[in-house]
């Protein structure tokens, strides 16, 4: 495992790192997440990811007994919450201060832990101005409670608007975005935020590196019955794959395949690697139900060095689908 810096930050984060969306609290419950994290944390994973979102907290409960339970240090690890969906009331959703406290308060019981490394915003607010944000989240961070926030699926006006708030205010400006990215989805990453990088010196923490599973080559035959797509509640998951695009996306996976075999590696270690390819991402986060899962995945570090310049453009003569932005730079 290797590490690399948040952004500009001085924290030092695992270049994978463990997330709770889908799995804790919905496939896996406390003793399957104390094997799962214990996995990672062997590995040498010092980040773990969650949301007041996840399982409506659950996740959290799960997690925080987990953390209880293993007793670690708690300067040798770090976590997150994220905030916008609380509840069904007025005042338990989106970004306003009462909200954005009351969650963290929410998270922190949640977690058992004294203060959160990283606290999201899991969206943009439109009904909630961003200096009343970044001022609750700054009050969070001067309290102790908070030490680096951050967004989640913002867009670079947004991002940018929000450190022009804390710059005028001198208040504290977000560390990091947590963004979809995959070889599918790379638009923000290697688009919308190239300006960012340098200007603010963004941090990223990507999810959903391996596409929900479709990056695996599972999903190229019958949908496995163990399998997300067959959750209650993911069925636009699995509908996604009936589709035109998911119908490409499946054919493109059966030639990112072939080039994965002729180097020697799972389809799965390509996709994972092609992601810590990308000196933008901060930490990639993993989803697992299994441990033989998460070990699998954590293996795709042994095959580092197969990420060959030839292999990277053989990927994107494959997928066709660089955005325009990231040709300039």
């Amino acid at each position: 495992m290797e590490y690399r810096r948040l952004g500009k930050s001085g924290l030092q984060v695992s270049e994978f790192s463990l997330g709770s969306w889908v799995t804790f609290a919905k496939q896996v419950d406390t003793g399957d997440a104390k094997s799962l994290m214990t996995a990672a944390y062997d590995a040498g994973v010092n980040f773990f990811d969650n949301a007041e979102g996840y399982e409506s907290g659950a996740s959290e409960e799960v997690m925080g007994e987990a953390l209880k339970d293993l007793g670690w240090t708690r300067d040798s690890y770090t976590v997150s919450s994220k905030v916008f969906w609380g509840g069904s009331k007025p005042t338990q959703r989106g970004l306003s201060r009462k909200h954005v406290t009351d969650a963290c308060h929410a998270a922190l019981r949640r977690l058992q832990v004294d203060y959160l490394d990283l606290y999201f915003c899991h969206r943009p607010d439109i009904d909630t101005p961003i200096e009343e944000t970044v001022r609750a989240m700054h009050d969070l961070i001067a309290q102790g409670k908070v030490l680096y926030w951050g967004t989640s699926e913002w867009n670079a006006q947004q991002i940018s608007e929000a450190h022009g708030v804390a710059r005028a205010n001198h208040l504290t400006p977000p560390t990091m975005e947590q963004p979809q990215y995959n070889l599918f989805e790379r638009a923000k990453v290697e688009g919308d935020y190239m300006p960012l990088y340098e200007t603010f010196g963004l941090g990223t923490t990507i999810w959903s590196p391996l596409a929900s599973g479709i990056l695996t080559g599972k999903y190229n035959g019958a949908i496995p019955n163990d399998s997300r797509m067959t959750l209650p509640g993911y069925e636009w998951l699995r509908d996604t794959l009936a589709t035109p695009e998911g119908q490409d996306r499946l054919a493109k996976v059966t030639a990112l395949s072939k080039l994965a075999a002729e180097a020697g590696i799972p389809v799965n270690h390509l996709a994972l690697l092609w992601c810590l390819a990308n000196p933008r991402v901060s930490t990639v986060i993993l989803g697992a139900s299994r441990t033989s899962q998460l070990t699998d995945n954590l293996g795709a570090l042994a095959n580092r060095d197969k990420m060959s310049p030839d292999l990277l453009e053989a990927i994107e003569a494959v997928m066709q689908n660089k955005p325009e932005e990231a040709k300039r730079y």
